[in-house]
């Protein structure tokens, strides 16, 4: 099978010729990666890896920074890098809708355009795809621009408190992501598989909000999202970090989620036999290789285990895309990283 054909044997409920991979890691990792194990490229690597990545498509920014501020993203957000000992990530410094006090001000706010996409670029994309891969398109991830924008304690108690002021941030965030995701699923109509619907809904120990702030605020909006993306034959792969077991049911019953990423399973209430047994008839599971302490601070044999672990956990009828629970913090040795790829190709024929 090739790559694209494993991924859709698990959308489809079948049973692919073994389990498929993904990849998520730092660009730290990666690099280290293609150079401790001799690539010449990237593409080189995730093939000694044996991984069956997606191809992405996407619409990049024609305009980068908002209008009222050269120094800000298009949202009006300011970063700055910060090192760290084995690598650096890029922090908000500002939060433009932090003194807004009325849905008005909101409403007054110089939002990015949808127009200010370059749609060229998906169509000359798509005439590159390769056939051997899946193809992930379009996105969706609300609350976390939404706290990049307003602050993220303001966000919260936005959430209880500022009712009007939500719905007005949510509103324009879904308008602009809807309108590309439209314009990008039709440029890339019959080429594109899969999106990605996201929101951190859960902590190390429960979740993050209420469930009743997440069926108000959360799930409507994702409904319409994955079916727009339904409307054109896309499958949906949703994220959603921590303790998030409590959600899982509107997940599926309300978003219509079809793969949940990234299970840490470490987490209350995200052990694999037990989402296993209450929604494995429903969902795929993506990830559940931990990388917070067997990929970072284990051993090799330690990730060999977990690995066999999860494929005994996740064996059929089950359906598993083996992947680490995250990106690979460069914490982690290569030796951890190239122990997960080599046992579950080893071992993971179906």
């Amino acid at each position: 099978m090739t790559s694209r054909e494993r991924w859709l044997a698990i959308l489809d409920r079948e049973r692919p010729d073994r389990v498929p991979t993904d990849y998520w890691a730092t660009g730290e990792v990666t690099q280290r990666l293609v150079k401790d194990l001799r690539c010449a490229s990237e593409d080189e690597l995730f093939a000694k890896l044996h991984v069956d990545r997606p191809a992405g498509l996407w619409a990049p920014d024609k305009v980068h920074h908002h209008p009222d501020d050269p120094e800000a993203d298009v949202w009006g957000v300011r970063h700055r890098e910060v090192k760290y000992e084995t690598g650096s990530y890029w922090e908000v410094v500002n939060h433009p809708l932090a003194g807004a006090k009325t849905p008005e001000d909101i409403h007054a706010f110089k939002w990015p355009r949808p127009d200010d996409r370059d749609y060229d670029s998906v169509r000359e994309q798509v005439k590159k795809l390769p056939a051997d891969r899946i193809v992930q398109a379009g996105g969706y991830e609300p609350f976390l621009q939404y706290c990049a924008m307003r602050g993220m304690e303001q966000a919260y108690v936005d959430l209880l408190s500022e009712p009007e002021i939500a719905d007005a941030i949510f509103t324009h965030l879904f308008n602009y992501h809807y309108a590309i995701n439209q314009r990008v699923f039709e440029i890339g109509k019959g080429r594109i598989d899969l999106t990605f619907i996201a929101e951190d809904l859960g902590s190390q120990t429960g979740l993050l909000m209420g469930l009743r702030e997440i069926r108000r605020f959360i799930l409507p909006n994702q409904k319409r999202m994955a079916d727009l993306a339904r409307s054109y034959g896309i499958h949906i792969i949703y994220h959603t970090d921590g303790a998030a077991r409590d959600v899982i049911p509107d997940l599926i019953n309300v978003t219509g989620i079809e793969i949940l990423n990234p299970i840490q399973w470490r987490c209350p209430g995200m052990e694999r036999e037990g989402l296993v047994r209450d929604f494995g008839a429903k969902i795929a599971f993506h990830g559940a290789v931990d990388n917070q302490q067997t990929l970072a601070f284990g051993t090799p044999d330690d990730v060999r285990q977990e690995v066999l672990d999860n494929l005994r956990i996740f064996a059929p009828p089950a359906r598993w895309i083996c992947a680490p629970c995250h990106n690979i913090q460069p914490v982690s040795p290569t030796e951890n990283i190239v122990a997960m790829y080599e046992t579950i190709y080893e071992n993971g024929k179906l």
